[in-house]
């Protein structure tokens, strides 16, 4: 069990990154310490009715707890995690706030060409230290802060209701942090507020809404007392490839894609929603039809950085199954997240899965109902 931790913590439940040359936090004197697990959200289907919530957007970017003890700092990721190594902007930017001790929960952002950049916050996880500050400098991140765990006394406030932290947290941001590199999330009590968010937020990068119970407590590694509704898109996919699973025996997963502007069928993500059932029933649809010439465009490589027991080796197959499949956000030409398979579509012609099924608004021209919060990086 992970030092400091509260009364419903259960733990980390799952490495969100896997983040080389990883160092050991510093020591810290504070109530509560890294390794931390962060409260986490129920992904529910609508938003839930005012009275009892409070809203804010959902952050496209990194969570992460900012610990400050004193001159010493320590960043830390949702799977608790050092995050400081690649983030030395954010680092020097919670040292400078003007309190001795605090303990902030956030998400780290990167806004680039009128954009939340999700890509350009996985080009900081670079071993090369000289990459990382370079990025630190050409696409400075920010830290936008929902909660105080920690107050400007050291004190905890993780037993108060979160109505109280949020006025802690509002009268800590006007008197220690007016600094552009650390902002206060903006938040609403009005579900009409959180509709309009989903609504006007989505060219801006923002991928949905996150409702909070005003009277919970923080629960640590706890998925109650707060959900998130997300926007979620579908779209209709050639399938180039496959992957078997780790016996050979069923199929593990499809791999995506779709055509470009010059007919390329390029590679840009993978569903594995399937039962064990499933899984080897895909074999008499799928097998027939191995071999090239799979992807002619973006083929998948190897073993991602982000999941350590993923294969590296796939299967080439004819392009000619389209399938459906659900997805809630896509970004640097391919899904971010594995989709979810939703049918067949025996009627869909594979080369009218292009790209244009997966574009996004044109870029925000500002921060629509939050002037001021953000100043472009890059």
């Amino acid at each position: 069990m992970a030092r400091g931790l509260g009364r419903r913590s259960r733990g980390f439940k799952e490495v969100s990154l896997s983040l080389p040359h990883l160092q050991d936090f510093p020591p810290l004197s504070l109530p509560l310490r890294p390794p931390y697990p962060p409260m986490e959200a129920q992904l529910v289907e609508r938003i839930p009715k005012e009275g009892d919530w409070l809203y804010e957007p959902k952050w496209d970017g990194f969570r992460c707890l900012a610990f400050k003890d004193g001159k010493t700092v320590a960043l830390q990721s949702k799977s608790g995690q050092p995050l400081g190594r690649y983030f030395p902007e954010l680092v020097k930017a919670v040292a400078a706030i003007r309190s001795p001790r605090c303990v902030l929960d956030g998400e780290i952002v990167i806004l680039r060409r009128g954009r939340l950049s999700f890509d350009d916050l996985l080009q900081r996880i670079h071993p090369a230290e000289s990459r990382v500050a370079k990025l630190s400098t050409e696409t400075p991140a920010k830290l936008v802060v929902f909660d105080l765990l920690v107050d400007g006394n050291g004190r905890s406030l993780v037993e108060e209701p979160l109505s109280e932290r949020r006025r802690h947290l509002e009268s800590f941001f006007r008197k220690a942090l007016p600094r552009d590199s650390v902002v206060l999330s903006p938040a609403a009590r009005h579900r009409s507020t959180a509709l309009s968010w989903m609504r006007d937020l989505e060219s801006w990068g923002c991928d949905g809404v996150i409702a909070k119970q005003l009277e919970a407590d923080y629960r640590s590694g706890d998925r109650s007392g707060m959900v998130k509704v997300k926007r979620q898109r579908t779209a209709d996919c050639v399938v180039g490839g496959f992957r078997y699973e780790e016996g050979g025996k069923g199929i593990a997963s499809l791999l995506l894609g779709l055509y470009d502007p010059e007919g390329r069928l390029d590679h840009v993500g993978f569903t594995s929603s399937f039962s064990a059932r499933e899984r080897t029933a895909l074999r008499s649809r799928i097998l027939p039809l191995q071999g090239p010439p799979g992807f002619t465009g973006k083929s998948p490589g190897g073993p991602s950085r982000w999941s350590t027991k993923r294969s590296g080796e796939w299967e080439q197959l004819k392009p000619v199954l389209v399938c459906e499949v659900r997805y809630d956000h896509f970004s640097g030409d391919r899904f971010r997240h594995g989709t979810k398979f939703l049918r067949w579509r025996p009627d869909k012609s594979p080369k009218s899965c292009t790209f244009d099924q997966v574009k996004t608004s044109g870029p925000a021209k500002s921060s629509p109902g939050f002037p001021g919060l953000f100043k472009e990086s890059g």
